[in-house]
Parts: C-alpha cells; structure tokens; sequence
C-alpha cells in the first residue's frame, strides 16, 4: 500500500471561510420574501465535498465504503443520503461524498483505512463547489425552465442525480425529497445561479430560508 499524504485542510482557527455567495448577504433576506412562496432557496454552504474513486463492481470496496460511511455503495444515476452525509453517482468508478462542514479529514481517514490497499483516490474538493437547496411546490416548474433534461416524476424520482446543463451552464441536479432538489455548484457560477434563480421563480415567489 502507497503512503497517501492526508492532512487537515480546513483550519480551525485563524481563518474566516465565507460561502462563494457570501456578498449577496442570504442571511438579510430571511423572511423577506413573498408569503406561501412557490419556491424556496437554502444555501447549504461550507459543507465537504469530496470525489472517491475505485472498482464499483468490487464487492470489497462496496463493503468497505459501507464499513466507512455507513451508507451503500449507489448505483448509476443515484444518490443516497443519511442525516447530513449523501454519497452520489458520478460515474461507473466516481462518487461524490458531501459531509457536514468539518468532517472531510475524518472521513477521509475512515474511507483510507476500510479500503485498505484497494487502488483508490480520494480527493478533497470542498473549496470548488457547494449546494443550493431548493425546495417547494414550484421547483419543478423552475427546472422545467432552466434545463432540457426531463425532470417528470417517471423520469426523475426521489434519488436520483443527473449532471446536466442548466441556464447555460452544468451542474449536477439531485432529487432528494418529494417537492426538494439539490443543485451542485461550482463555486465560480455561484452568482449567475442565484441571479437566474430569482429570475425563474418570480412568477412563483422566492423565498430564502437560513
């Protein structure tokens, strides 16, 4: 087994994080918008994102995924989601981890350690995305706006996640709950997303949630 070199990447003191949409100042918009809103937008910032890669068709490595995380291996096109931690479908050997903010470096060591000397990668990429959670009656109208792939609940149920384009751009689209999607970002689109993202659901109402 080759030595990985893993190390705490998020300091714990002498540094302020900000969200990549930090300047649009979510938090003073709370409450603000239109009552019984159509739509209704969280962002779930400073969370960690990593990318795992190994041999999904090796049952050692789904086992010891599972021994690390506690979640099952997900299968193409789907996310599976436990409390605050979710683990997605990238590719036949690529998944995304989201934990809460703080918990990459331990769950990097876990994953290092349930995997043993399995041909892996495990890459930390917490500081090139985040999530916006958008939730409500009218999401679905607001995707049907925003991008060509077919978001009908017979082809787009709850676990599933696509990569697609959206307003011109890509990202990943994650169904989580009945009337709840995820939206993963890159954190250099962050301000085009909230922009357009006001502009599709005027119609319907935007509200921010904190």
């Amino acid at each position: 087994m080759t030595a990985a070199n893993v190390y705490q990447q998020r300091p714990t003191a002498g540094a302020k994080a900000e969200s990549s949409l930090h300047h649009a100042d979510l938090a003073s918009l709370v409450g603000k918008g239109r009552k019984n809103a159509g739509v209704t937008v969280r962002e779930k910032k400073l969370l960690g994102h990593l990318t795992l890669r190994g041999d999904g068709h090796d049952a050692a490595f789904a086992a010891g995924v599972h021994k690390a995380l506690g979640i099952e291996l997900p299968g193409a096109l789907q996310v599976i989601i436990n409390g605050e931690t979710s683990l997605q479908w990238l590719g036949p050997d690529e998944w995304l981890l989201v934990v809460p903010s703080g918990e990459e470096f331990a769950a990097e060591q876990n994953l290092r350690a349930a995997l043993g000397d399995l041909h892996i990668q495990v890459v930390n990429v917490s500081g090139g995305q985040q999530i916006l959670e958008l939730s409500g009656p009218n999401v679905r109208d607001v995707l049907m706006k925003s991008t060509s792939y077919d978001v009908h609940p017979n082809n787009f149920p709850v676990g599933k996640a696509v990569g697609t384009v959206f307003a011109k751009s890509q990202l990943v689209i994650r169904h989580t709950a009945e009337d709840t999607w995820e939206l993963v970002i890159r954190r250099s689109f962050s301000d085009y997303w909230w922009l357009w993202l006001q502009d599709a659901s005027a119609e319907f109402g935007l509200s921010v949630q904190a």
